[in-house]
């Protein structure tokens, strides 16, 4: 009988499989991105912080141009061969993350206790920034124009601030009787900043002492809060998670680890075939409003500025219909406690790389940008071409889920772009989790997606 022929067997299935299987010949790399990642972190708490460590970082870099909006914004730039008319690579990432803003009139006395008053910025767990260390970042812009920097809490020799909660014993009516959102009250998110008091005066004692304090130390008055963008963030540097080192924990990684990943690999990029832009942007965490977010048209006066610089003319509206462009974000990884707010199949788990976002939105895709079939494609086979870890998710449940990126604010222009970034445990949170694997992943993304011909 003749012998049957013997056909190789086509793998047809898609198998997900581990980042840290994928890149196990390059621990070291991932070891040496993280230990910078993590001192970036620790230090930036705010938007204006991030854009003063960018400049820092790209100094001496002749290369890497950077163009600013209002110190809250910066665009990293590195030119390509080809002019600017044939398009750009555009990475946009946010450097706001959600955190406690004062009020303009934030001092008051109560019980003897100099106090604060906070608005939330952003969606928080109003509960998850009680009885916790918190630092003051930020800038008071005195009457003189003197610009006056503020970062206390964060120095071994510097005091911190905290939120006080109610004790247990009388929490049954004030807390454990009602829902959620009914417990813990934005108005009640007050920050304590002093307890001692001053008896050369006859009212406000500790107020006025703390007034007192604050003018010797900075020269500022009460009426210099009006004009001050202070905020209210969790104390103390980010940490590595697990016995084997494996997580990164700390404040603000939605979206700064798309933000540092972003600026990395600008800085790293190499034979650039189009010029490659990091956009990134304030407000996202609040809708993308106003002049530094991403719906300013802040891009436009990039493209002027480089065009200026290589001696280009560009029209930005053209250039930007013709670009390609990731939105660098986060998203929610598989929870093991709340696995019930996940579809399985289409949700991202730590460790197994970068995930793409086809679409985000919610309750029907409503207020989604999502990437077209060519796009998605073009994407992944860069991915796969150059060795990257990647998975896709999506926030949550169809009726459960959701969420909204800066994606669509660029797709105005005409872009093709899709949302892409680490999975995330406990986002939003004083203390979010990621994995070493997908934000040295997340970079790996990022500059294959620049240097892509």
């Amino acid at each position: 009988m003749p012998r049957k022929k013997q056909t190789k067997t086509l793998d047809l299935c898609n198998k997900p499989v581990s980042g840290w299987e994928i890149l196990k010949d390059r621990l070291a790399d991932i070891e040496s991105y993280n230990r910078e990642y993590l001192a970036f972190l620790s230090r930036v708490k705010t938007e204006r912080e991030a854009v003063v460590y960018f400049r820092e970082a790209a100094k001496g870099r002749k290369d890497l141009v950077l163009v600013e909006n209002r110190g809250k914004v910066v665009a990293c730039c590195r030119k390509g061969r080809l002019p600017l008319g044939e398009g750009v690579r555009l990475v946009v990432a946010h450097i706001d993350s959600p955190r406690l803003d004062l009020k303009a009139n934030p001092l008051y006395e109560d019980v003897d206790f100099a106090m604060l008053k906070t608005h939330y910025y952003g969606g928080i767990k109003k509960y998850q920034w009680l009885a916790r260390p918190l630092a003051i970042h930020g800038v008071v812009a005195r009457q003189d124009g003197k610009l006056v920097e503020v970062a206390v809490g964060e120095d071994e020799g510097d005091p911190c601030f905290t939120i006080e909660d109610l004790l247990p014993h009388l929490a049954q009516n004030a807390q454990y009787s009602k829902k959620l959102s009914d417990a813990f009250q934005g108005e009640k998110l007050n920050i304590i900043i002093g307890s001692r008091p001053d008896f050369e005066f006859k009212e406000n004692k500790v107020k006025e002492r703390v007034l007192r304090m604050l003018h010797d130390k900075y020269g500022i008055v009460e009426q210099d809060f009006v004009s001050a963008d202070l905020e209210i963030v969790p104390a103390g540097p980010a940490r590595e998670v697990g016995i084997d080192r494996s997580l990164v924990g700390g404040y603000g990684q939605d979206d700064r680890v798309c933000s540092w990943a972003a600026f990395a690999a600008a800085r790293d990029a190499r034979n650039l075939p189009r010029t490659a832009i990091s956009l990134l942007v304030d407000k996202e965490e609040i809708g993308s409003e106003g002049n530094t977010g991403a719906q300013s048209k802040f891009i436009e006066e990039v493209l002027w500025e480089l065009g200026a610089r290589f001696k280009e003319e560009v029209v930005p509206s053209r250039v930007l219909y013709r670009s390609k462009a990731i939105s660098g974000d986060a998203n929610g990884a598989l929870d093991p406690d709340y696995p019930e707010v996940h579809e399985k199949n289409n949700a991202a788990k730590m460790g197994y790389g970068v995930c793409i976002t086809k679409f985000t939105g919610a309750r029907g895709k409503v207020g989604s940008s999502e990437a077209s079939a060519e796009y998605m494609a073009f994407v992944r086979s860069i991915l796969n071409r150059r060795g990257v870890p990647w998975q896709t998710g999506e926030l949550g449940k169809v009726d459960e889920g959701g969420g909204g990126t800066v994606a669509k604010f660029l797709a105005a222009y005409g872009m093709d772009i899709v949302d892409m970034g680490p999975a995330l445990l406990s986002m939003h949170s004083p203390f979010e989790l990621s994995s070493k694997v997908d934000t040295f992943s997340t970079y790996l993304a990022y500059r294959a997606f620049m240097e892509e011909e």
